[in-house]
């Protein structure tokens, strides 16, 4: 298994990076003054060199592992397989822009979440109280650097208001940024270390039984990350780099709409899995309940 960058919480509230494998945790400390920033800004040590930096020592007790994400914004593309297009226009009264979307030379791009917002793994993700139709969207990460290369990958689950977003095109902010709605982890995966295509692995649990699984592939996307990545760039700097969702190609199916206690796990090949508890936020409109999924 790939080497992976991981970023701890210490019991005095400080952060450290640290090593190990993607699928076994952090095993061993970086340097002190090492951050997120640093790797991915103009003057910080280059990425891929942090598998060869020495070790500081092993991993302190009451260490938990937080989102692998500073200072840097997290962006995400929309409709970038044929089954995004296919959900969000069971979604929508007005399934034209999707449509034309998916076919246009410029992709779908919004801004998702501040990395101080960002959940990490086993930390709660969230349904908000106003909506009646709630997904989880399993996505690959890009991490990139000041310049907008490419430099690390990391899993991400893109939360999502479906109801919200169906009634009207212009309410995805709402539908797509508020508390709890994007997750990342449980590290990053220098982009040396692997090479995509990716398989993502999508399972839901409710009460501890399966309550969806299903998986996709990156080789399914319509288009490639240096399309998403140069479309970022065009009038955006990022000075400590950026995240970039990739969109998802796994929408469970309707009615299916997630509820509070159930736990979603993101698994993608090479890179880790992701799993976070779901919980509800905001107030409750007792008009959510006539806009769940469609039966």
């Amino acid at each position: 298994m790939p080497v992976g960058v991981f970023r701890l919480r210490l019991s005095d509230g400080s952060s450290r990076l640290a090593r190990g494998r993607a699928d076994g945790g952090p095993k061993e400390l970086l340097g002190p003054g090492l951050t997120i920033d640093a790797l991915l800004s103009h003057d910080g040590p280059d990425l891929a060199g942090v598998t060869r930096l020495p070790s500081a020592g092993p991993i302190p007790d009451r260490a938990r592992v937080v989102a692998p994400v500073e200072s840097q914004e997290v962006w995400a593309a929309g409709v970038t397989y044929l089954r995004s297009m296919e959900a969000r226009a069971e979604e929508s009264a007005d399934a034209t822009p999707y449509d034309r979307v998916y076919e246009a030379e410029r992709p779908e791009l919004f801004f998702k979440s501040p990395g101080w917002r960002v959940r990490g793994p086993d930390e709660p993700v969230a349904i908000r109280a106003d909506s009646g139709w709630n997904t989880p969207e399993p996505e690959l990460a890009l991490v990139l650097d000041h310049g907008m290369r490419v430099v690390g990958y990391t899993a991400g689950n893109d939360m999502s208001s479906r109801s919200i977003e169906g009634e009207n095109p212009l309410y995805l902010p709402q539908a797509k940024l508020y508390d709890g709605s994007c997750s990342l982890g449980p590290c990053i995966v220098p982009a040396g270390e692997v090479e995509p295509p990716f398989t993502i692995a999508l399972e839901i649990f409710r009460v501890g039984a399966p309550a969806y699984r299903g998986t996709t592939s990156t080789s399914r996307m319509k288009r490639t990350f240096d399309e998403l990545t140069g479309y970022l760039g065009r009038a955006l700097s990022f000075p400590a780099g950026a995240v970039l969702l990739t969109g998802t190609g796994l929408v469970p199916e309707a009615p299916f709409t997630l509820g509070a206690g159930d736990i979603v796990r993101v698994a993608i090949e090479g890179i880790g899995t992701l799993e976070n508890p779901v919980a509800t936020v905001g107030a409750v409109d007792p008009a959510a309940a006539t806009r769940a999924a469609p039966a």
